[in-house]
C-alpha cells in the first residue's frame, strides 16, 4: 500500500525526534507539545507541515500519535 504525502511527512517528523501529539475532540484537532524538541524536527514541521493548507496540516495531524484514550 502506497503511503500517502500526509503520512509520510507525519513519519519524517518523528523520525527525525518531534514530540507533536494530536488531540481528537468533536472531529477538530489540535496539536501538543510539553517538550522541547530537536531543532531537526522543529524546523521540518516549520517548513513542511506548517506551510501547508489547514486541510493538508490536519491530515498530517492525524498521523501523529494521540493522546486521546481509546
Amino acid at each position: 500500500m502506497e503511503q500517502t504525502y500526509a503520512r509520510k511527512l507525519a513519519d519524517e517528523y518523528l523520525r527525525l525526534g518531534g514530540h507533536r501529539r494530536v488531540v481528537i475532540d468533536d472531529n477538530h484537532t489540535s496539536i501538543r507539545n510539553w517538550e522541547p524538541e530537536p531543532a531537526e524536527a522543529e524546523a521540518f514541521w516549520r517548513a513542511y507541515v506548517e506551510t501547508l493548507t489547514p486541510e493538508r496540516q490536519r491530515e498530517v495531524q492525524l498521523f501523529l500519535p494521540t493522546i486521546n484514550r481509546a
